[in-house]
C-alpha cells in the first residue's frame, strides 16, 4: 500500500493509515492546498473560481470525486461536475468552461485499488513544478480556512463526451470521409472505464464497425488495465477472429493509445506517436505548413527523431513527464509530441494526451495509405526498445553511477537534462539511464535497430554500474 506525493498531484492506494494511503483526510488536505493555491494566481475569468472535475470508471471514484467536490464549494469555489469522462475531456473541458482549472480523479494505467488527483491550470493542462510544489507545501502545513455558508461555491453537471468528439471531428488533419469510405472495423478494449463510452461514440461518427471489449464502464478491470501486449491478449485473439482492420486499446482514463495489427501482432506502443507524426509532417509538407517541430522525451523511439528529419525538420527531446513534454513544445512551436508509452499530443487540438485525437489521425493515416497496419508499419523506421532496472540497496549509489557514466561515455552524445542518455550515433543506439521517484531503482531503457542489440546495450551498462558498485 502507498502514498506517493508529487509535482503532478497526488497517487496511492484507497484505505489504510492517514498520510501512508489515499485517505479521505488526504484527499480533503490535497484539495484545499490546489484552492488555496488557485486564489492566489491571477483571476483571468468572471467574479468567482470555478473549477472542472471528471472521473475514470474506478470502483474508488464516487468515494474520491465526493469528497473533492465537497472541499472544492467548501472553499467557495464553483464546480463543474463532468462525472465519467477521460482525462483529455476533462482537459478541453476547462477550455470549454473558461475555468480557472481542473481536477481529473484518476490513476491512469494503475491496478484497480489506486486512485489519484491529477491537477490542472486554466489551459487544461498540468501544473509546472514550481506550482505543483506549492500545492504540497501548503498541503503540509494543515492550516485550513473554509468558506462561510453565503460564501460556499455551487455545483454545476455537465458531461462533455460529445464536445470533445465535435472538436476531434473538426481537426483539419482528421479525414472523416476517407475514413468512412475506407469501412474498417475495428475492435475496442476499453479496460471497464470511461474509454467504452467515448470511444465507440466516435468511431460510430467515423463511420467504423466498433466492436467492444470489456465495455461496460465498472471500474472493476478485466485485466491489468496498461495498454502492453501482454495485457492484450483476448484483444489480439478479437482482431484476428474477427478479421478487424484494427485492434484499438486504452487505459482507464484514455490518454494512452496501444494497436494491434490485422493478423494480430502488435503495432508496439512506441510507434502510436511515430505513426501520426508521419501523417502530420507528411500533411504538413503538402500544405507548406511550418515549422515542421516534434517532441518526444528522451525515453522514447528514435524513429520519431527519423521521420522528422527525412521531411527537413527538426527534432527535440525533453524530460520524461508530460508536463516537461508540454513545455518544450510550447518552447519551440511543436506540430506534434508526446510519449512513447502512446500518449499523443496534437496542439492543433490541445496539448494534452488524447487517445481520440490520436485514434481519429491513425485511421486518417490508414485511409490515406490503403494498406494495411502491418504493411504500414514495415514502413516506418525499425528500432526495438529494452527495458531493464538495476535494484540499488543505497540511493546514494544512484549520482556516483550517473556521474560515472557521463564520464565513461563523455565522447558519444551525451545528455543530462534527466539522468544520463547516451547516443551512439554510428550504430543508430541510445541508452538512457534515470532514477526513480519513489525507489532506490536505475531505470535503464536501450533501443538499436535488432532485439539483440538493444539487450546487448543495456547488459554493457549494467555490467559497468555493477562494476561502479563494486568499487565503491
Amino acid at each position: 500500500m502507498a502514498l506517493i506525493k508529487s509535482i503532478s498531484g497526488i497517487r496511492g492506494t484507497i484505505g489504510g493509515p492517514t498520510g501512508e494511503n489515499l485517505t479521505p483526510v488526504d484527499i480533503v488536505k490535497f484539495t484545499y492546498a490546489y484552492c488555496k493555491c488557485l486564489k492566489e494566481r491571477k483571476q483571468p475569468f468572471g467574479d468567482r473560481y470555478k473549477v472542472v472535475v471528471g472521473r475514470d470508471a474506478r470502483l474508488s471514484g464516487e468515494m474520491v470525486e465526493n469528497l473533492v467536490v465537497g472541499t472544492l464549494i467548501s472553499c467557495g469555489v464553483d464546480v463543474v461536475r463532468c462525472g465519467f469522462a477521460s482525462t483529455p475531456t476533462t482537459e478541453l473541458a476547462v477550455t470549454f468552461e473558461q475555468a480557472d482549472g481542473g481536477i481529473i480523479i484518476t490513476a491512469s494505467h494503475n491496478p484497480r485499488q489506486w486512485n489519484a488527483l491529477k491537477l490542472l491550470n486554466e489551459h487544461g493542462e498540468f501544473l509546472t513544478a514550481v506550482q505543483g510544489q506549492a500545492i504540497l507545501d501548503c498541503a503540509e502545513k494543515g492550516d485550513f480556512d473554509f468558506a462561510p455558508v453565503d460564501e460556499l461555491g455551487v455545483i454545476d453537471d455537465h458531461d462533455f463526451t460529445d464536445e470533445h468528439i465535435d472538436a476531434v471531428l473538426k481537426l483539419e488533419a482528421v479525414d472523416a470521409e476517407a475514413i468512412k469510405a475506407a469501412g474498417f472495423t475495428v475492435v475496442l478494449d476499453a479496460i471497464n472505464s470511461v474509454g467504452g463510452i467515448i470511444m465507440p461514440r466516435l468511431l460510430k461518427r467515423l463511420g467504423v464497425k466498433c466492436i467492444t471489449l470489456n465495455g461496460e464502464p465498472t471500474g472493476d478491470f478485466a485485466h491489468n488495465p496498461e495498454p502492453l501486449p501482454k495485457n492484450l491478449v483476448e484483444l489480439s485473439e478479437t482482431v484476428v477472429r474477427e478479421k478487424a482492420d484494427l485492434g484499438v486499446s486504452v487505459d482507464p482514463d484514455v490518454d494512452r493509445l496501444a494497436y494491434i495489427c490485422e493478423n494480430g501482432e502488435p503495432f508496439v506502443e512506441e510507434y502510436t506517436l511515430v505513426a501520426v507524426a508521419d501523417y502530420l509532417l507528411d500533411d504538413a509538407v503538402k500544405r507548406g505548413v511550418k515549422p515542421l517541430v516534434t517532441v518526444s522525451n528522451l525515453s522514447s523511439s528514435r524513429a520519431l527523431r527519423d521521420v522528422t528529419e527525412a521531411r527537413g525538420g527538426t527534432y527535440y527531446a525533453s524530460a520524461v513527464g508530460e508536463v516537461n513534454v508540454t513545455t518544450k513544445m510550447h518552447e519551440v512551436g511543436a506540430l506534434i509530441g508526446g510519449e512513447g508509452n502512446g500518449g499523443v499530443i496534437y496542439p492543433a487540438s490541445h496539448c494534452g494526451r488524447d487517445a481520440m485525437v490520436g485514434v481519429a489521425l491513425f485511421l486518417s493515416q490508414l485511409a490515406h495509405k490503403k494498406m494495411s497496419a502491418s504493411a504500414y508499419k514495415a514502413t516506418l523506421p525499425q528500432y526495438y526498445i529494452a527495458k531493464n532496472r538495476i535494484d540499488l540497496s543505497d540511493s546514494a549509489l544512484i549520482d556516483r553511477i550517473l556521474s560515472e557514466m557521463k564520464e565513461h561515455f563523455k565522447n558519444e552524445r551525451v545528455n543530462t537534462i534527466d539522468g544520463v542518455k547516451i547516443d551512439f550515433e554510428a550504430s543508430r543506439s541510445w541508452v538512457h539511464l534515470r532514477r526513480s521517484n519513489t525507489e532506490p531503482i536505475i531505470r535503464i531503457y536501450s533501443e538499436a535497430p535488432t532485439e539483440e542489440a538493444a539487450e546487448a546495450l543495456a547488459q554493457e551498462v549494467i555490467s559497468l554500474a555493477q562494476s561502479i558498485i563494486g568499487n565503491v
